[in-house]
């Protein structure tokens, strides 16, 4: 597997990942990033026995972009708990279909169907309804198709997927979510493009990007 390393210290590793590839070993069988990123620093630096890597946050299957892992056990603590206070910033880029607004905020409340892995908005007093909130802005529009950048103020599953669609503005390629508007075999249209948050040693602000490929429809606003 080819994974594009953007950034490596001592406490992180921060990667590019492909398309289509699980975070992490799921019932397909398939190779996932995590256990190849190991093997990856298993031979890098030969290190001997089970190599430490700490899955911090994730990107759904079919999703690619940037995402970090913690190299040590202070740095996965430090980084989680940055999630839980909302101190590590991520924004997506992502291709709808239709033209929504300039720019809004979505809060829904979402329940996640484990058994059949798909994800609902439910009311507010759902029991296991979950609030979820994004920030989103248009940046350009052609045939139909907009391209927007979502700013994710909670990390539920399949939160963009779901929020987008259910204002009418499903995602490019979503076979889940926009099943109606899309075609079969459809790359969906959604990458993780930067994230930002505190070094969990050097306490340091940094920020790592990554762009999407040059292919449709992304190619559109090249």
């Amino acid at each position: 597997m080819k994974i594009q390393i953007l950034y490596e210290d001592n406490h992180l590793l921060v990667v590019e990942k492909p398309v289509n590839v699980p975070v992490q070993e799921d019932n397909s069988g398939d190779k996932d990033l995590l256990t190849s990123l190991k093997e990856d620093i298993k031979i890098r630096y030969q290190k001997p026995g089970n190599v430490y890597l700490g899955l911090v946050h994730r990107l759904d299957r079919p999703v690619g972009g940037v995402m970090v892992f913690a190299k040590t056990s202070k740095a996965a603590s430090r980084l989680s708990d940055a999630i839980r206070r909302q101190k590590f910033e991520r924004t997506y880029l992502a291709v709808v279909r239709g033209v929504p607004q300039d720019e809004g905020r979505l809060e829904h409340y979402l329940y996640k169907d484990q058994r059949n892995n798909i994800v609902r908005t439910v009311p507010s007093n759902h029991k296991q309804g979950k609030k979820s909130i994004l920030e989103y802005k248009l940046l350009r529009s052609a045939e139909d198709l907009s391209l927007v950048t979502v700013r994710l103020l909670t990390g539920r599953s399949h939160q963009i997927r779901v929020q987008l669609s259910s204002i009418g503005y499903p995602l490019y390629g979503d076979q889940k979510y926009g099943q109606k508007v899309n075609r079969p075999g459809q790359q969906i249209a959604l990458w993780a493009n930067t994230i930002e948050f505190e070094h969990p040693t050097n306490k340091e602000w940094i920020r790592f990007e990554s762009r999407p490929p040059k292919e449709y429809p992304w190619d559109m606003w090249r």
